[in-house]
């Protein structure tokens, strides 16, 4: 734009001066000269003021136009035009800025550290002229908002001890950042990001801090290794538990079995006994019960010695005796097994 204006500047002007020279050459009227004069005049005072005039404002950034050193309006992007006998431009970045510095503190427990802030920030479009007016320029904006930055990370990690501040590492940047906004509304800013990294505490504390993770380490191995022997025996104590169980409940149906069979040769024995004494001339009632009224002590075991030999013809084989005694006596083979 500014070099087709001045092309066409030059031109008139060129047309002026021709006017002027040809005038003298063909000795035309004054008015032609007059005229000629005046165009010439015109078309260099606009050759020299218009084309200075224009100014561009890039996309992500604000020109602060001065008049006479007064701040006066803010234009955003796009080509721009002004007086520049009596009017200035000072550009501002509107995009992101970054300010990184080196932090040296203390925490609550003394302890010595340092860390690494990084903080971006963009500074508010309305406010522009405040920030001129106030501060004077960007770099003077830049260096109060980096010693605020400063001393609200200091405050922080001074407010904790230095345990603290290693086992809070993931929220320490959120607790920064909550801080710096509150000290930061006058400086006209945006905080968009904070981020507090490469945190070193001294030599001394940071065996300090490794003897005692290693310790850790160990008590949760020895508590690991615990839970296990316990976990072990209670497994083991599971088992016997189940077996011992079995083995109750094996021996518990062997008794039981031992106890049926009794009952049931009890039985037998109870039904052969009353079938003895019947054939013998007992009386027995409808419970089963031998009537021994008037019995003898001989008549009684009679029953008994029957049993015995109804017990020995059930088990005898049919072999007889090798052994035989006279004709008065019986052997009988050993039924005890």
């Amino acid at each position: 734009m500014q070099a087709v204006l001045f092309i066409l500047f030059f031109a008139l002007a060129s047309l002026g001066v021709y006017f002027l020279v040809d005038t003298k050459k063909k000795k035309r009227g004054k008015g032609i000269k007059y005229f000629g004069g005046v165009l010439a005049s015109i078309s260099f005072l606009l050759l020299v003021l218009v084309p200075g005039g224009y100014y561009q404002v890039e996309a992500g950034e604000a020109a602060l136009i001065k008049e006479f050193g007064q701040a006066k309006s803010v234009e955003t992007a796009g080509l721009k035009w002004r007086f520049w006998i009596k009017d200035s431009v000072t550009y501002y970045d509107l995009k992101v800025q970054e300010i990184n510095s080196n932090i040296y503190a203390y925490s609550q427990d003394a302890q010595t550290m340092e860390a690494q802030l990084i903080v971006q920030y963009k500074i508010m479009p309305d406010k522009i002229i405040q920030i001129n007016e106030e501060y004077g320029s960007i770099e003077s904006l830049e260096q109060k908002l980096s010693s605020v930055f400063m001393e609200k990370c200091k405050v922080v990690l001074a407010s904790s001890s230095a345990m603290k501040i290693i086992e809070n590492r993931d929220s320490l940047s959120k607790t920064v950042e909550e801080q710096i906004n509150l000290g930061v509304s006058q400086y006209y800013v945006t905080i968009t990001m904070v981020l507090v990294n490469d945190i070193e505490f001294n030599e001394a504390f940071e065996s300090a801090v490794e003897q005692k993770m290693i310790a850790e380490q160990q008590q949760l191995q020895a508590e690991y290794d615990k839970q296990k022997a316990i976990i072990k025996a209670e497994e083991e104590l599971e088992v016997a538990k189940l077996a011992a169980e079995a083995l109750l409940a094996s021996e518990t149906a062997t008794a039981e079995g031992k106890k049926i069979i009794a009952e049931a040769q009890a039985e037998a024995i109870k039904l052969k006994s009353i079938e003895v004494a019947r054939m013998l001339g007992f009386t027995v009632d409808e419970s089963g019960n031998i009537d021994f009224t008037g019995k003898t002590k001989e008549e009684i075991s009679i029953i008994s010695e029957y049993l015995k030999y109804i017990e020995y013809l059930e088990k005898w084989d049919g072999k007889l005796p090798q052994v035989m005694g006279d004709s008065t006596s019986v052997i009988m083979p050993d039924l005890s097994n």
